[in-house]
C-alpha cells in the first residue's frame, strides 16, 4: 500500500494529470509487485515560486519530485527497479530524468492504521512487501 505524493512546477492538463499518477502508480506495480487497483496517489502543483528547484528561479519547467511512503521490507534491487521503472514512464511523458528526484520513506507495518482502524502488520495485505 505505498502512497505517492508527485509534485510539480508547472500547470497541467487532467490528461497529463493522470499520465503522471499513472506513471508512478505502473512503476510501484512493476518493482514492488503490489497489486494493480492498490492506487493511493497524490499530484500537487506548485507555482514556481512557491517550490525552490536548484538556483531558485521562478521559471516553470519540469521539475519533478516524488515521494513515496512504503512499508519497510523491499530490498535495494527492488528500490534500484523502481527508481528506474519511475525514470524511464516519465520520460515517455517529456520528463528528463534529471529534473527528477524519488524520495523513499519506510515504516514499519505497525506504524501504519489501515482497514478501519487495524495495524497493518494484524492485515492481509494481499501482497509481500519483502522482495
Amino acid at each position: 500500500m505505498p502512497v505517492g505524493l508527485i509534485e510539480i512546477r508547472r500547470p497541467t492538463s487532467a490528461e497529463e494529470d493522470d499520465a503522471l499518477i499513472a506513471a508512478v502508480h505502473e512503476s510501484l506495480v512493476a518493482a514492488f509487485a503490489i497489486p494493480r487497483g492498490d492506487r493511493h496517489h497524490r499530484l500537487v502543483t506548485h507555482d514556481p515560486s512557491r517550490m525552490v528547484r536548484g538556483t531558485g528561479d521562478q521559471v516553470a519547467d519540469n521539475y519533478t519530485r516524488i515521494t513515496i511512503d512504503c512499508f519497510v521490507g523491499r530490498s535495494i534491487n527492488a528500490k534500484r527497479t523502481l527508481y528506474r521503472e519511475i525514470i524511464t514512464r516519465l520520460a515517455t511523458l517529456g520528463i528528463d530524468p534529471l529534473d527528477v528526484s524519488v524520495l523513499l520513506r519506510e515504516s514499519p507495518l505497525e506504524n501504519w492504521g489501515i482497514r478501519g482502524g487495524q495495524a497493518a502488520s494484524d492485515v492481509d495485505l494481499g501482497f509481500t512487501v519483502t522482495i
